[in-house]
Formats: structure tokens, C-alpha cells, sequence
């Protein structure tokens, strides 16, 4: 058979779910093999950019138009998962049910020794209760995602540590960590006033593992109006997990407005607009600051903010070494909650693998008064975006757990701002300590700068808490509505902590 006809039949694959019929054991099934390889991954792509786009298939209404209640009340039973029946298998892969918010199967399929099968469509590896609706079970249902498990911190319990759900949505946790903020195959048109464009992982290939494997591969074909993508995820759970990702895009079009490796996350109030809303709880947010370790070396803290009006950040750059959306209140008491455990979600770092040259590390911030709903975007911006015709390839890795490893300089704890006693406003920036910290303080410089308004040159206390510094400083912003702060602590001349960027606005 000619290449291309194989090609051609792995695309009509990918577009569309295969349903098993009887099932003769327990658990997932998997259909006939097909000769394929990694690389194929790739070549799908390619031949899939040179077609016109067509939409993916679509569950029936009845599906989608169930509530969430109804959604959660049917569950992958783990006994019927991937290589569940293999007490060697390191890994565990389960899947997740058609419906709500997930109008499009995808194809998951297992790579072995060469060849390709296709993970049937089952209703039976489900459970359920009788709250669970009355629904049609039609040809064009599928999985909407996938759930993969290892064994993490006790033998022979398998604990999920990464889910791929939802267009090209994805997510992991670092051992100890719960779910927070999310990633994306690309982000494309955010913010524009045309509105976002969002691409869709398609298919996915699961390499199987061998005995004692400690990294788990999977594949994902990436389609949009404006491109396709082959993806290759190299997963390594534990604290932190990483994720070494491998991508090849092909654009359809011109995409001036593209973003590389963006993260997708929450941030509600903190001790710098805490004021705004009445919450027994001193912070709600999945991650509080943007972290940057940019091609000059210097290592910057964006805190994050919950603003009144859609609100865009670009910092430009040449060759970013980093960047990354990171939660640093990691105490309990930061967000007294004891349901949602915010203190115990992830931060996300980026690592370029080779130079990524011109473009802006880009920080998406829109208003939301309420916790449930992603409000922060972040990804690389690279100058020029990508032409139509053009095939694209980068590397990345990723990690998911705590940010302590990044950067370099004293660290930014905390960021407090409110009015002051008499008038102005109040600006309370904690870094942690270190060995470099003098035990005279007023050996430190204190850099503080605004765009614009009336601003103190600052005092500088140790906080007995943290044991480092605080910078605290004072500002008026008379009939200002926005002010751009910038403020770093310098050592002999050389920087000692990190730079904290801020953007007040009335």
C-alpha cells in the first residue's frame, strides 16, 4: 500500500471514534493494528494542513444539553483501565465520558512494537447511578479525554497525575499537589475582538510502557481552522512532574496573533485588592504571579491582578530562559479553605529548548468576580507569528510543582496594597531571606520606580515572620487611573532580589 494511502486512512482514523461491539473481557478494548510510527504523527499533520479544515464530529445535543450534576454522576470505573490486568504495567490510563462541556470524541489509540490500535468506544467500562439521564447511544460517540496513573508515593496504588480534556487542554500535578491552573497545545486570536480561536487535540497515541518504565510518552494530532500540530508529551511524574514537549505546527494561514506553550489559570482577590470583595477567606487564586527569567538573566515577579477592565501585558524579550505562572502561598492560612486547597496547587514553568529569538512573554488579565471561571492567560509571543504554508518546530519543557528552582535574587512572598492611615496608598512588597542578606539593612539600596504620580523613596524592615526584608513605600496617584511601578533591592551595586512589576490601576 502506498504511504500515502496509509496516511490517508490514519486521518480518516483520528476523525472519527470506533465503537466496540462485544466485548470478550473486561475493560477497555482495543481494535485491529495498523503499521504506524511516531514520526507519522508528524506526516498527519502535515497532509492534514494541505486540506481544507473540517470540523470535528459533534455528540448528539441530548449529550451536551445535560447538566453538570448529570455529568459527574457517571465515572470511568479504574478496573477496566489501560493495562489494568498487568500487575508489571507502570502505567494506568483511563478515560473520561462524552457530554457537557465536551462536544467532540476523541481517538486514543495504544503504539506497540510498531503498530497503532484504536481504543474502542464502550459505554460498559462506565459506572453510574440512577440520576444518570436516559441518553442515545449513536456511532458518533467517543471519549472526550484521558486520565493517565502511576504509582506516585505508595506500591501498588496508582494516582493520576496528568489529564489531556477539553480542545487542547491539558493538565498535571507534582506529587502532593492537586489540580490548579492548565496548559494548552496553542492559543490563538486571545483577547482579539474577533474572539479566540480554539484548537482541538484530536488523537492521541499512548506508547505502551515497559516494566519499570518512569516516563510515559503520548502523541496528540493538533487541527484548527488556522493549523494542524504533531505533539509529543515525555511525562515524568513526581515533585516536580515534567514534561519534555516536542511540536511541529503547520499554518494554514497567517496567524499574527499566536501564542507558544500558554497557561491558562485563576486568580480572583489577594492582600493587594482584597478590599473589593467580602469573603471570610484572605485569597482565592490558583496562582498569584508571573515569573520571568528573561534572556538578559534578570528574573522577574509579576503579581497578579484581578482588574476592572480587560487588561494585556506584553514583556518583550530575546531568547526568554523561562517563564511561568506560579503560586507562592503555599500555607494554609493564606486561603483558610479547606475545600478547595488552593495552597496546594501548582505553579508551571516553561523552558525554552532552543532559542525562541524576538517576541513578548504575554500576560492576559480579565475581570472576574468569581472563583469558578479561568481568567489569567499567559504564552510566548514570537515576533511575526507564523505564515500560512510555513511548518513551525520547538521544543519545551515543562514543569509542574513549586517555583523555588527558577530564577535567581531574593524571592517576592507577598505583595499588600491599601490606603494609607492619613492619604495615598500603601505598597508592601516581603522577598524572602537569604545568605546574602546583611544584617544591616540600610546596606541594601532600595530601587523604586513609577511611570507616573507621586511616589516615596520607601523603608525597609525585616519581617519577623519570614526573617527577609520588606519593602514598603507610599504613593499618590492624584488623577492617574494607571501607573506602572518597578521596584528591585541592589547589594554593592548588584541586584539582591528579584524585580517586581506592578501595573495599579484606579
Amino acid at each position: 500500500m502506498l504511504r500515502r494511502d496509509v496516511l490517508t486512512g490514519l486521518l480518516a482514523l483520528a476523525a472519527s471514534p470506533s465503537l466496540a461491539t462485544e466485548a470478550t473481557e473486561p475493560g477497555l478494548q482495543l481494535g485491529n493494528p495498523v503499521s504506524f510510527s511516531p514520526e507519522d504523527v508528524i506526516a498527519l499533520a502535515r497532509t492534514l494542513a494541505t486540506r481544507d479544515y473540517q470540523p470535528p464530529r459533534a455528540i448528539p445535543t441530548q449529550w451536551t444539553d445535560i447538566t453538570y450534576d448529570d455529568y459527574v454522576s457517571i465515572w470511568f470505573d479504574g478496573r477496566n483501565a489501560l493495562w489494568a490486568r498487568e500487575p508489571d504495567a507502570p502505567l494506568k490510563v483511563d478515560v473520561f465520558a462524552p457530554g457537557l462541556f465536551y462536544p467532540h470524541p476523541i481517538q486514543v489509540s495504544v503504539l506497540d512494537d510498531g503498530m497503532a490500535r484504536p481504543v474502542l468506544f464502550d459505554m460498559a467500562v462506565f459506572d453510574k447511578t440512577d440520576k444518570f439521564p436516559d441518553l442515545p447511544i449513536v456511532d458518533s460517540l467517543g471519549y472526550s479525554g484521558l486520565r493517565l496513573r502511576a504509582e506516585l508515593e505508595t506500591p501498588g496504588i496508582h494516582q493520576e497525575f496528568a489529564v489531556f480534556q477539553g480542545a487542547s487542554y491539558f493538565r498535571a500535578i507534582g506529587t502532593g499537589d492537586i489540580y490548579g491552573l492548565s496548559a494548552r497545545g496553542l492559543a490563538i486570536d486571545t483577547a482579539e475582538p474577533r474572539g479566540e480561536e480554539f484548537p482541538d487535540f484530536r488523537a492521541f497515541w499512548i506508547e505502551k510502557p515497559a516494566a519499570a518504565q518512569a516516563t510515559f510518552v503520548v502523541h496528540a494530532l493538533l487541527d484548527s481552522p488556522s493549523c494542524t500540530g504533531a505533539y509529543r508529551f515525555d511525562i515524568t511524574p513526581g515533585q516536580p512532574l515534567t514534561m519534555q514537549v516536542s511540536v511541529t505546527l503547520f499554518a494554514r494561514r497567517d496567524m499574527t496573533q499566536v501564542g507558544i506553550a500558554p497557561l491558562t489559570s485563576m486568580f480572583q482577590f489577594d492582600e493587594t485588592n482584597r478590599d473589593r470583595f467580602s469573603d471570610f477567606r484572605p485569597a482565592v487564586h490558583d496562582n498569584d504571579g508571573l515569573l520571568i527569567h528573561n534572556g538578559a538573566g534578570e528574573t522577574i515577579w509579576r503579581p497578579l491582578a484581578n482588574p476592572k477592565t480587560l487588561q494585556i501585558s506584553a514583556f518583550r524579550d530575546d531568547n526568554p530562559q523561562g517563564f511561568g505562572l506560579m503560586q507562592r502561598a503555599r500555607n494554609f492560612s493564606d486561603f483558610a479553605d479547606l475545600s478547595a486547597l488552593y495552597h496546594r496547587r501548582p505553579g508551571a514553568w516553561i523552558e525554552p529548548g532552543e532559542g525562541w529569538g524576538r517576541g513578548a512573554v504575554t500576560l492576559v488579565e480579565i475581570p472576574t468576580d468569581r472563583e469558578i471561571y479561568d481568567n489569567i492567560v499567559c504564552y510566548w509571543r514570537p515576533d511575526g507569528g507564523l505564515t500560512a504554508g510555513s511548518e513551525h518546530r520547538m521544543t519545551y519543557r515543562m514543569h509542574w510543582g513549586d517555583d523555588s528552582r527558577f530564577g535567581t535574587g531574593l524571592r517576592v512572598l507577598n505583595t499588600r496594597i491599601g490606603n494609607a492611615f492619613e492619604d495615598g496608598i500603601i505598597v508592601a512588597i516581603d522577598f524572602s531571606d537569604g545568605d546574602d542578606v546583611p544584617e544591616d539593612l540600610s546596606q541594601i539600596e532600595k530601587l523604586v520606580r513609577a511611570s507616573t504620580g507621586e511616589v516615596s523613596e520607601g523603608v525597609l524592615q525585616r519581617n519577623p515572620e519570614t526573617g527577609g526584608p520588606r519593602l514598603a513605600f507610599k504613593f499618590h496617584p492624584g488623577k492617574e487611573s494607571l501607573i506602572e511601578f518597578r521596584a528591585q533591592l541592589r547589594l554593592n551595586g548588584d541586584p539582591l532580589s528579584e524585580i517586581w512589576l506592578y501595573r495599579w490601576t484606579a
